[in-house]
């Protein structure tokens, strides 16, 4: 290879690393998202195409079957999901790049055995890289509603899973220090059923930061599969995995401390305490739930002096944000301000709420995230919850309860709060929500998407 080539690649990594960044920095507003999407991805295009110009790269045809397959597949998929089902493809996403991690540090790992500073990082990116597939696996078995939601606490899971990890640690150390490849089996064996194993106490309440941090765990992944092949023949392509992976991991980790915050917890507690696993006993909740049907509801809304939405994710299981963005239409051309109040976690993924209400239409103005909305609640007439639970229980303000702590949308400020919900099902959490007994609050039972609808027909016809 000529210098001019490896100089020219060399710039194009440099290029990239600026794109990635100003990629990241677009997708923290909703209104750049979109071009940071883009950004990102043409800066991952560019880093690839280097990548193939780089020395010791073989197998052409092999990589335009892998790109041509993989890339197939992630473009159909992301054409035909769902905004409602966004979150268990971000998961599944999520664990192939960590599964392509943990691919790639067995491969090393089998090459590289006696070379003692490569093998202990390809040790350390497939641990990390195993586990964040298998727990991607777990997460997205759960979003996708084909496994239990809630916790699953097997007996002394922590010692267990903490024995786990150690005899899979231990049998990989075994292999490079004995040079013996067949130990590798048993390793990664092992780390994937840690990987489930860590994943299985963890419950849809905790499904945003869990994605979040896998996510992390993948980038963290990738950088050590980089550093270690920066050393071997395909050294060009371990720097762009080097540049991409310390990114997507710093990026994810800082995504992940954000929304163990927003639900004041450690990260800590998210991932070892098994919230919501057990619900709450020996509360006595005082007052009713009183019902109200649609059309007291739409003239409550249609005398308001402003009304606020605070979505959940019965929204989003509804498909009701469509239905959402016709009832904001008309409440306005009655002269009635709409604003939405989003809690951080209130959807299945980080920004969930914010996706599908952008996809409806919503302007980017009008959504509040929660310190923005709580000091407007005092001053607002009426608040419609639309399939929210946790994210507006007030039981976060009592002493002893599981929630207390978890910074909430304050809806129960408001004069007047209408919560369409299917049922009288409790949350994620298991905690009997206080919001719906209180004397300001009315209940509207049924599916979000046919009740707001049937809101929308009534205040036409009153018009």
């Amino acid at each position: 290879m000529s210098a001019w080539v490896g100089t020219v690649i060399d710039a194009v990594y440099v290029v990239a690393v600026l794109v990635f960044i100003l990629g990241l920095k677009a997708m923290s507003s909703p209104e750049t998202a979109r071009r940071g999407i883009v950004y990102a991805g043409g800066a991952m295009l560019a880093a690839v195409v280097a990548i193939l110009f780089s020395p010791g790269i073989s197998n052409f045809a092999l990589i335009a079957v892998g790109v041509i397959v993989g890339g197939g597949i992630g473009w159909y998929w992301a054409r035909v999901v769902q905004m409602t089902a966004m979150p268990q493809m971000v998961a599944i996403f999520n664990g192939m790049g960590g599964g392509a991690a943990a691919a790639i540090a067995g491969v090393v790992l089998l090459s590289s055995l006696t070379n003692s500073a490569d093998t202990g990082l390809s040790l350390a990116g497939a641990v990390i890289g195993s586990t964040s597939i298998a727990g991607s696996v777990i997460a997205f078995l759960k979003l996708q509603g084909w496994m239990r939601q809630k916790p699953v606490v097997l007996p002394a899971r922590q010692p267990v899973n903490l024995a786990v990890l150690a005899f899979g640690v231990g049998f990989g150390v075994y292999a490079a220090a004995t040079v013996q490849p067949f130990y590798l089996l048993p390793f990664f064996v092992l780390l994937l059923l840690y990987g489930i194993l860590l994943t299985l106490p963890i419950g849809g309440a905790d499904m945003p930061v869990i994605i979040s941090l896998f996510n992390a765990l993948t980038g963290i992944a990738v950088a050590l599969d980089g550093f270690a092949l920066v050393n071997g023949p395909l050294g060009d392509a371990g720097y762009a995995m080097v540049i991409a992976g310390v990114l997507v991991g710093a990026a994810g980790s800082l995504l992940t401390v954000l929304m163990a915050r927003a639900m004041n917890r450690s990260i800590g507690n998210v991932i070892f305490g098994a919230f919501g696993a057990a619900e709450e006993t020996g509360v006595e909740v005082t007052g009713s739930l009183k019902p109200i049907d649609v059309d007291d509801a739409a003239s409550m809304m249609e005398y308001a002096n402003q009304v606020i939405v605070a979505p959940g994710y019965g929204m989003a299981v509804a498909q009701a944000q469509q239905r959402v963005k016709e009832l904001a239409d008309v409440l306005e051309s009655k002269g009635v301000p709409v604003k939405f109040a989003i809690h951080p976690v209130a959807g299945r993924m980080p920004g969930h709420m914010n996706v599908l209400l952008a996809e409806a239409g919503i302007d980017y103005d009008k959504l509040l995230d929660r310190d923005e909305a709580n000091p407007e609640f005092a001053h607002t007439d009426v608040v419609l919850v639309i399939g929210a639970n946790d994210v507006v229980n007030p039981a976060a303000r009592r002493v002893g309860s599981p929630l207390q702590g978890m910074p909430i949308l304050d809806v129960d400020q408001a004069k007047n709060v209408i919560v369409i919900k299917r049922g009288q099902g409790k949350g994620f959490a298991g905690i009997e929500n206080d919001l719906f007994y209180k004397d300001n609050c009315r209940m509207l039972y049924g599916d979000a998407q046919q009740v707001v609808g049937k809101l929308v027909q009534s205040l036409k016809r009153a018009a």
